[in-house]
């Protein structure tokens, strides 16, 4: 027996003294872990949904719609899936459009872009 190592023999202190570095190793790491996964990158990026409204003075189907509001005629075209609801937000299927979306009729459009880039994703008929 060894009075310097508290009664273990000199490899044994070795043995206890590495597994007592691992031990703390392997807290520290429990430690750290979920702040180094938490450093995940996110990038954001922020569209606006703008809406427009009036009575439609012109309509081509998949293309554009023109609608007369009080600053004058403005033309919407349309993104690639456009979603067309009534007021209460019943979504309208294809005959139904064709019958109910047409010269004269007031909508409202919600579309993202500015200029001559406004793409429509949302046509809502002001009725149900």
């Amino acid at each position: 027996m060894n009075r310097n190592t508290g009664g273990l023999l000199p490899s044994q202190h070795k043995q206890e003294r590495e597994i007592m570095k691992k031990m703390l190793l392997s807290m520290a790491l429990a430690v750290v872990a979920p702040f180094a996964w938490a450093q995940v990158s996110e990038i954001t990026t922020t569209t606006t949904t703008t809406e427009g409204s009036g009575t439609i003075t012109e309509y081509t189907p998949g293309s554009a719609i023109v609608l007369r509001e009080s600053s004058g005629p403005r033309t919407y075209r349309f993104g690639k899936t456009v979603t067309y609801v009534t007021r209460s937000g019943k979504v309208l299927d294809e005959d139904t459009v064709r019958t109910r979306v047409k010269i004269g009729v007031p909508v409202r459009v919600h579309y993202v872009g500015t200029g001559d880039n406004m793409m429509v994703d949302r046509v809502i008929i002001d009725e149900d």
